[in-house]
């Protein structure tokens, strides 16, 4: 608290006893110390310290007392008992019943603080009077103005010609009045409303701000009012508002959302209202209503809720008619995720429900929900149960496929239903591990394709392994039973109708680990070396006749390597009789473990023919090809990662993957990643989110963590990823845009070219607008949403951060 002169008088006392023996304590300045300090201890003490209502005066008070922490906010209980302190040059009045503070009057009640060149204080109706430099501190929440009136602990009442700003957002204006309707809820007329911070410059202007006639504003809800606004931008009006609502922090609710405005290849131009409904805490939903200029008319909605057992959303569009088409279109998704606990175990539901009008859906509406851009459609339904060492499930999926003529697709089975039952004991003797599954499972070929297999699949698949465990290493034997029948609704080439196969497999795994003291480039490591070896045998059964329900090859890397199945699924199990032999070595950071340094290498030795292929061409190749992988992270800046697949007898490699990463601060990241099939595709992936001043040798934003709170603007930031065809010369998906942060807005700008086909591509153009802490205005799709799905490592230049506590700003 600043000090005042020493020739003034300043006379703090409590008003429950306001200005007895007033004479007697203005003679007394050198107590002036002592009153501040209990002002100010009575604002952050809790309840027990804060009811003295036995208390004389604050003279009388006992010594303050420690709190263990501050109150954000004050019980509603307790503020009647709070006392008013006062302070000021010079106090009269009425003992009890009304006290003039002039000079450096000072008001204190809780987290409430009113200072003015003259205040008049009423105690029965706990009405206070200031004028001349008034300031108000609510709960870091500032007011400054020329005249108030205001009952203290109802908080009502008005103030004249006053300035505002809000601690949670930062926000401030200008008003003619201030209406303080209670706590919580306050009318600011012929008002302005911004979040630029002003700066020490005379001719400084607001880069955003909101002019109204009113602006109703709600900090219990949260939420702001506007009505007879106008929405100015660098001092030109943009958008007229008779009526708008917006946040005045992170905190849901409901009204109109901004409109999104686009420009698309195949839709036109393009309107969307979104409407957001705030049901619940736990529950939401999003209306939707568009006009496509090329289509037609738009409806939809999003509906979420979220439960202690369960969770989900739904997610419906609607067009009565397509111009385009000359059909109507829809589609819907919905998912769904339960768990309940009943006496005899836990029960699931999981539903994943996506279906559309027509194979072109994906095509023309790009920016509907995730799952419904897809070509391959699930809707599937999963009940399950488990308890103790059994689990349980019935599941049924059917698939939608969208065709195209130039690309047509095969869709999987649908599975009508399959159950499904696992055992897996946690305790059993001699540290052995068993588990069983037993699967039965009705499958069923779309009807386009010719001749479908339909059948019923069982299997039971047990296997028993006793892991041998030691910190040098460790060696695993397994022993796998696998026998299935199948029965068909037709009969298969050979002419059978049913089929049945009985294998077993055995598989030994080990492994060693070695560790020592190592320096690499001056630096201290524990470096290991790990060599594995693998053996698994499995005798031939002729398969070819058997349809592939849920089979396909695994693909070849490190994770499946080791594994005794070359296929995933149920209808290929691979005669093998091969051994896996591999060595990684590792160099990690000694205080951490943290991982510098990966290099790993691996082959398969086969001892006979592999006769059960997929194309039943069996393999003879006694060698595998070569999997080499390395991967460092030598800082937390610069991370590499690769892996390839090489064949020696060719001396190429036959599938290469090689990656790099550099993100030496936030904002700033650049990802590349080049990968190879031979013979089939190569391409060049590159990611990018970096300020363009650091391009070319400026003082750039993003190492700092003012910068993820969002405090340094005025930055140009480029942001994109490029996937060019090196086999096709051609780029293939085109993401690039600039963003440019001015501390109170931010603007995107973003060209979107993605592959629809191997011949066609749908182009947008979509443009952002961002008044920080007030809205968003976009044409075309919101370009966040861009960004995020197809930039690795993107950040939102606004990262949300924790508000304030009102002590951060506490007179």
């Amino acid at each position: 608290m600043p000090r005042r002169p020493p020739s003034l008088v300043q006379n703090p006392q409590p008003l429950s006893r306001p200005v007895r023996q007033a004479a007697a304590r203005a003679r007394r300045p050198g107590l002036h110390p002592l009153a501040c300090a209990v002002a100010l201890a009575w604002c952050g003490l809790p309840q027990a310290a804060l009811a003295q209502a036995d208390a004389p005066s604050a003279w009388d008070a006992p010594p303050l007392r420690r709190s263990p922490q501050l109150q954000e906010t004050l019980p509603a209980d307790l503020r009647p008992q709070l006392p008013v302190f006062v302070s000021g040059d010079r106090i009269t009045g009425q003992p009890d019943v009304k006290a003039t503070i002039d000079g450096h009057a000072e008001l204190r009640r809780g987290d409430t603080v009113i200072r003015a060149d003259r205040l008049d204080y009423t105690v029965p109706d706990d009405l206070a009077h200031a004028q001349g430099s008034v300031h108000i501190n609510r709960a870091g929440n500032t007011y400054d103005g020329s005249v108030l009136e205001l009952r203290v602990d109802a908080f009502q009442g008005f103030f004249s010609d006053a300035r505002y700003r809000f601690l949670s957002t930062g926000a401030h204006g200008d008003s003619a009045r201030v209406d303080f309707l209670d706590r919580d809820r306050s009318v600011v007329h012929t008002a302005t409303y911004t979040t630029c911070q002003k700066d020490d410059s005379a001719s400084w202007a607001p880069d955003w701000v909101l002019r109204a006639k009113s602006i109703h504003l709600d900090t219990a809800e949260e939420v702001g009012t506007a009505d007879e606004a106008v929405l100015e931008f660098k001092g030109v009006p943009i958008l007229p508002i008779p009526h708008i609502s917006f946040p005045l922090s992170d905190k849901r609710k409901s009204g109109l959302l901004p409109p999104t405005v686009g420009l698309d290849s195949r839709n036109g131009l393009e309107y969307m209202q979104p409407y957001y409904w705030n049901i619940a805490p736990n529950r939401d939903a999003t209306l939707r209503g568009a006009i496509l200029a090329k289509r037609g008319v738009e409806v939809g909605g999003e509906f979420r809720y979220l439960e202690s057992d369960y969770r989900g959303l739904v997610d419906v569009n609607l067009m009565p008619t397509d111009s385009q088409r000359d059909r109507r279109r829809w589609g819907y998704s919905a998912q769904h995720q339960g768990q309940i606990s009943t006496p005899v175990g836990g029960v699931g539901l999981n539903l994943n429900l996506n279906r559309v009008s027509d194979d072109n859906y994906w095509r023309d509406f790009r920016r509907g929900p995730l799952p419904l851009r897809q070509r391959l459609l699930p809707s599937d339904a999963t009940l399950s149960w488990a308890a103790a060492d059994m689990s349980a499930q019935v599941r049924t999926l059917k698939w939608q496929a969208l065709q195209d003529v130039a690309s047509p697709i095969v869709p999987p089975y649908n599975l009508m239903p399959q159950l499904l039952w696992r055992y897996t004991p946690q305790d059993l003797d001699r540290g052995l591990d068993f588990s069983m599954v037993a699967d039965t499972t009705r499958f069923e070929a779309d009807r386009v394709l010719p001749n479908p297999a339909d059948g019923q699949r069982s299997f039971v698949q047990a296997q028993l392994s006793r892991p041998f465990l030691a910190p040098g290493g460790f060696v695993i034997p397994k022993l796998q039973l696998h026998a299935t029948q199948y029965q068909f609704d037709n009969p298969l080439r050979n002419g059978q109708s049913s089929a049945s196969r009985t294998l077993p497999t055995f598989s030994l795994d080990s492994g060693l680990v070695f560790e020592r003291d190592a320096r690499l480039l001056g630096r201290a490591f524990t470096q290991t070396l790990e060599p594995r070896a693998f053996y698994t045998y499995t005798p031939y059964r002729d398969q070819r006749y058997l349809p592939l329900y849920d089979t396909a090859a695994t693909d070849f890397n490190f994770g499946t390597i080791y594994t005794e199945n070359s296929y995933g699924g149920n209808d290929r199990l691979a005669d093998n009789n091969l051994l896996t032999m591999g060595v990684t070595t590792r160099f990690l950071d000694p205080n951490t473990g943290a991982e510098a340094l990966r290099l790993g290498i691996a082959q398969r030795l086969r001892f006979s023919d592999q006769n059960v292929t997929l194309d039943n061409t069996p393999i003879s190749e006694r060698l595998s090809d070569v999997l080499l992988g390395a991967g460092i992270n030598w800082t937390p800046q610069w991370g590499f990662d690769s892996t390839v697949q090489y064949n020696p007898k060719t001396g190429r490699s036959i599938r290469s993957t090689v990656g790099a990463r550099y993100s030496p601060g936030n904002f700033r990241t650049i990802n590349a990643v080049y990968r190879l099939q031979r013979g089939t595709s190569e391409q060049i992936d590159v990611g990018w989110q970096w300020p363009l001043a650091a391009l070319w040798g400026g003082q750039a934003a993003g190492s700092g963590p003012e910068r993820v709170k969002g405090q340094d603007g005025g930055r140009w930031y480029t942001v994109g990823r490029l996937n060019y065809s090196l086999r096709d010369r051609k780029l293939v998906d085109t993401v690039v845009g600039f963003e440019y942060d001015s501390c109170c807005w931010i603007g995107r700008v973003v060209l979107e070219r993605l592959q629809s086909s191997v011949t066609t591509a749908n182009t947008r153009l979509l443009f952002q607008i961002e008044f920080v802490g007030f809205s968003r205005l976009s044409l075309g799709n919101n370009p966040l949403d861009t960004l995020k799905r197809n930039v690795p490592r993107y950040q939102y230049l606004r990262d949300q951060v924790s508000t304030p506590s009102r002590f951060s700003n506490y007179d």
